[in-house]
């Protein structure tokens, strides 16, 4: 038995190391000597002990007490027993109003809760010696607030307890600051919007839904924005964005609709669920009103109008990048036919589209390649049909697959990829090389080459160093050049076309006009063009063999006589027969060209021609 006043349990200590030692070989003291001397020896151990333990409680206290970080004691279920002022002024709480409370009950949402019971079960299920995350927890008084929480186990005062410990950092500011960077990365900064990234995604997530739901897709453009930006300015033009995008989110709320900004004045609309063309060409309608509804800034009414392409698949019909294809083909249908139109995606007509634009994609490597012609309309003297007058050069595509293509077929895609320029300088060098070589075997039979320029090809700062070096190359005088333009480029309100030709009549080169009426006719005096030749066209030659009362008759003829007063020489193109040839020729008109010689013909039967002639 343990002497009173003794530590229990220390004696029952000695007395099993003395008799241990006392059984020890060489040890002669009996066994409750040594007895006495480990009990002395234990108790100048645990008279040590005393004051290191009180000491590392009284740090422990402080640290707890002063932390700047919250910090809850529990006990084993979790139950806070102990709580500092930092946590305390974090939640907006007493400290000792926060005992009795289970950890999990400080979590603002079931989700926070669940994290906090998640953690506990963690430290306690597994050799996790911490438990990190971050929770938006309760406030006393005023909104929850974010908070990076860890929780640990403190051990107990006997071997192998363990109890759970709670310490929360504020993270307000740090989770603000990452959910700012977080909606910048997604949104469009200008309008609030979704922005391209972030479009992308939502297209993806919507694509991988499940089958028997559709999607729709809008791209939205904004009609002649341009003017907006430098009629008022960028800031104006910020501000009517800001207003487009405002009344897009208004008028597309249904079918899970996602509006975003994709770039300038381009938008997006995507639509997934139980969604019908009609449905959404009716939300398209809608959105093109609200827009036409003037926003006033600063007294100004603006109002705008808008293009829209649109797609409506089955989800499984495709993936994104058809549907992205797809709907930006048909907004640039729709621009095509002018403004505030929408176009709905048809799949054969895509089909049709694809072949074309593959045509538009390879005329660069063609003309590298030598498979672009010259093809000729020949111009006779309708006083004596064997003679030509001049010759107009185009171009005709010997396509590898498709045949012999006219430029009606490849001179719009030409436009479209830039080409026009490549083309035209090709068709004005070799119809000039031509005309040398007719020049040169028939002499003065040889007929001057008349070329249509391509407005871009018109408007080039190149083209009369162009024109002057292949003069100069085939010692060629500069009226066997013939250039044809009609009122539309003289129109240009740039004027650059007009005074590109200007430089060129300068040069000797011979304008023409095209001319489809009494006003094209009338620009060259109002401009004083220095036209010498016009050509009649259209409508103006085909009801000539329409017309059965005579009135065709005379307003040729009143057109005729005006261009006699200017001292033109008058032309006429698409003539059908030789009757229709007879009647232009008694009208005053000198040459013609058209079906009653030949729709075209190769430079091999030019020169058939020009022989028939020259013998």
């Amino acid at each position: 038995m343990p002497e009173p006043g003794a530590t229990p349990g220390l004696a029952e200590v000695a007395r099993n190391w003395a008799a241990t030692l006392a059984d020890t070989k060489g040890v002669s003291l009996p066994p409750h000597e040594l007895e006495q001397i480990l009990l002395a020896v234990v108790r100048d151990a645990a008279a040590a002990a005393v004051p290191a333990h009180e000491a590392a409680v009284r740090r422990f206290a402080a640290l707890y007490s002063a932390s700047p970080i919250g910090i809850a004691l529990a006990d084993r279920d979790g139950t806070i027993v102990e709580a500092n002022a930092a946590l305390g002024s974090f939640l907006g709480y007493q400290p000792e109003s926060l005992h009795g409370k289970k950890i999990t009950e400080l979590g603002s949402s079931d989700r926070d809760s669940t994290a906090l019971r998640i953690g506990l079960d963690e430290l306690t299920e597994t050799e996790l010696d911490r438990y990190q995350h971050r929770v938006l927890l309760d406030h006393g008084e005023e909104v929850p607030v974010w908070a990076d929480v860890t929780l640990a186990h403190l051990p107990g005062d006997h071997p192998g307890t363990e109890y759970p410990v709670l310490m929360v950092s504020d993270a307000n500011e740090v989770h603000l600051l990452q959910e700012t960077l977080r909606h910048q990365n997604v949104h469009d900064p200008l309008t609030g919007l979704a922005n391209s990234s972030s479009f992308q995604t939502k297209l993806e997530a919507a694509l991988g839904t499940r089958s028997g739901e559709r999607i729709a897709l809008i791209y939205l453009d904004i009609d002649g924005f341009k003017v907006v930006n430098d009629g008022l300015g960028a800031g104006f033009g910020d501000k009517v964005l800001r207003g487009v995008a405002r009344k897009l989110a208004a008028v597309f709320t249904e079918h899970d609709a996602f509006v975003a900004r994709l770039s300038g004045d381009g938008f997006a609309i995507l639509l997934h669920g139980s969604v019908s063309p009609s449905e959404v060409i009716a939300l398209v309608e809608r959105a093109f009103e609200d827009l036409h509804e003037p926003i006033y800034l600063e007294g100004n009414g603006i109002g705008v109008s808008a293009s829209a392409g649109i797609v409506v698949k089955d989800v499984g019909d495709g993936g994104a990048e058809d549907l992205l294809r797809g709907a930006e083909i048909a907004l640039h249908r729709a621009k095509e036919r002018g403004k505030a139109q929408w176009v709905l995606f048809d799949p054969e007509l895509d089909a049709r589209d694809r072949s074309r634009y593959r045509l538009g994609a390879v005329i660069a490597g063609a003309l590298e390649n030598g498979e672009f012609s010259l093809i000729y309309q020949p111009t006779v003297k309708l006083a004596n049909t064997d003679q030509l007058a001049a010759v107009n050069a185009g171009l005709r595509w010997n396509h590898p697959e498709m045949g012999e293509l006219d430029s009606d077929k490849f001179y719009p895609l030409a436009e479209t990829t830039g080409m026009t320029i490549p083309l035209g300088r090709w068709l004005l060098t070799e119809s000039l090389a031509a005309t040398a070589r007719w020049r040169e075997r028939f002499g003065e039979a040889a007929p001057d080459v008349c070329v249509r320029l391509p407005k871009r090809l018109a408007i080039d700062p190149d083209l009369v160093l162009l024109v002057k070096e292949q003069l100069d190359r085939h010692r060629l005088p500069a009226h066997a050049l013939r250039l044809c333009t009609d009122g539309s480029s003289i129109l240009d309100p740039n004027g650059e076309v007009l005074d590109s030709l200007s430089v060129l009549s300068d040069l000797g080169a011979q304008l023409v006009l095209t001319v489809s009426g009494t006003a094209d006719l009338e620009l060259i005096p109002r401009y004083r063009l220095p036209v010498r030749h016009i050509i009649l066209s259209g409508p103006v030659v085909d009801s000539l063999v329409i017309d059965k009362d005579g009135v065709a008759s005379r307003n040729l003829s009143h057109l005729i006589t005006r261009a006699r007063e200017l001292k033109l020489r008058i032309g006429a193109e698409g003539v059908w027969h030789e009757d229709h040839a007879v009647r232009l020729r008694e009208l005053g008109v000198m040459a013609a060209r058209g079906a009653f010689v030949a729709e075209s013909a190769t430079g091999d039967e030019v020169d058939e021609l020009i022989e028939r002639h020259a013998s």
